[in-house]
């Protein structure tokens, strides 16, 4: 079972000693669940809501900049990836060409190699035919 170490006692009574910043300061009151509030009249809170306003201005204008930025952004990582799938189709076609090619033309290189070889094998033939006499 766990105790209340406030029970009986006021939970804002110590806040008495204490002032907020801006003239608000606490007062303890009769019942130990209430605290009285007092204003300092001398503070000019149309100023201060104006300060606000203008912080508040100020950060929804950071806010569009950012906003405009992001858009930006965005539409030349669309162009990039535009010109990458353009270029990527592109090294494709051309992958696909080449390998055309080299089908094509390898059959050729692999008949000029063989037609090769034989010459070279009737030139060696027919020299030792005529070596020996």
């Amino acid at each position: 079972m766990s105790t209340n170490p406030h029970k009986g006692a006021s939970f804002y009574a110590d806040a008495a000693h204490y002032r907020s910043r801006e003239g608000l300061s606490t007062r303890p009151v009769a019942s130990s669940d209430e605290i009285q509030l007092h204003i300092d009249p001398g503070i000019d809170f149309d100023d201060e809501i104006t300060g606000l306003r203008g912080q508040v201005r100020k950060l929804k204008n950071v806010a569009e900049d950012i906003g405009t930025e992001v858009k930006l952004q965005r539409d030349f990582l669309e162009q990039v990836q535009m010109t990458m799938l353009k270029a990527q189709a592109g090294v494709k076609n051309n992958l696909r060409r080449l390998n055309k090619s080299i089908i094509r033309n390898g059959a050729n290189h692999v008949v000029h190699v063989i037609v090769f070889a034989l010459v070279c094998f009737f030139m060696v033939y027919f020299w030792s035919k005529l070596s020996r006499k």
